[in-house]
């Protein structure tokens, strides 16, 4: 079941749902863009409609965030859990070791998806990575990249562009590619290289990973601005300012 929040349709599945609904994805061969919603991209989507309609017509969206999940429960329509981007790789990484899926990763700088494959197939031996790629391809690499993506066919394409870039562009080439997985993961394919690090378990607990990177990113604060902002209009809508 969606909820719908500030105009997006979530899913408020949790987690090990989340997952099972993906694995039906690809036993039907179907196409489907998976997004991880956080407050800061919800907000931006109040301002930009060709944001919020390709959050609208994407197959799932998950909550991605404690800021989603407050709001969702200030508004009347609880979510159950975050299903954040990193868990949700990592669940989808393992149920790919079990299942034999092939998985593809794309994006971040030279080297990071690389690194990142070879830090799974530590974990995962019989893990089937079947393509690494940088996001920093040239006009023409990046047509021979989609070409290798149709061949190779993966179950899973990991795109880790940056949001709202990456969702705009699993958009533009999801039919192209015929991928039944195609999912944003932004920063995570860093996280998993040893590039960046996650914020603390207590932290994660507490919800103030928001807090870890500003700490560690200082320059994101203008991006961080957001945050306030959406939890403004979030009481605004509450006390019926506009429509939920």
């Amino acid at each position: 079941m969606d909820i719908t929040l500030l105009g997006a349709k979530i899913s408020s599945k949790k987690m090990q749902e989340t997952v099972s609904e993906i694995s039906s994805y690809i036993t039907k061969r179907t196409i489907n863009h998976i997004i991880t919603l956080n407050a800061e991209i919800l907000y931006r989507a109040q301002f930009d409609r060709e944001l919020m309609d390709t959050i609208n017509q994407a197959q799932l969206v998950t909550p991605d965030g404690a800021g989603i999940v407050w709001a969702s429960r200030i508004l009347g329509i609880p979510v159950p859990e975050r299903v954040t981007g990193i868990d949700l790789t990592l669940e989808l990484v393992k149920e790919a070791h079990k299942k034999g899926w092939r998985i593809a990763l794309y994006g971040g700088r030279p080297g990071v998806a690389r690194e990142a494959a070879n830090n799974l197939q530590k974990k995962y031996p019989k893990l089937k990575i079947v393509g690494t790629y940088h996001g920093y391809l040239s006009s023409k690499e990046e047509d021979e990249f989609r070409r290798e993506i149709r061949e190779i066919n993966p179950d899973i394409l990991f795109v880790a562009l940056g949001a709202p870039k990456q969702e705009f562009w699993i958009r533009d080439n999801k039919e192209i590619l015929g991928v039944p997985v195609l999912m944003g993961v932004g920063g995570t394919l860093d996280v998993l290289a040893g590039r960046a690090k996650r914020a603390p378990r207590w932290m994660q607990q507490a919800h103030l990973e928001w807090l870890y990177r500003l700490i560690r990113e200082p320059w994101r604060y203008k991006r961080m601005l957001a945050l306030p902002k959406f939890a403004w209009l979030v009481l605004k809508t509450k006390l019926g300012g506009r429509d939920k």
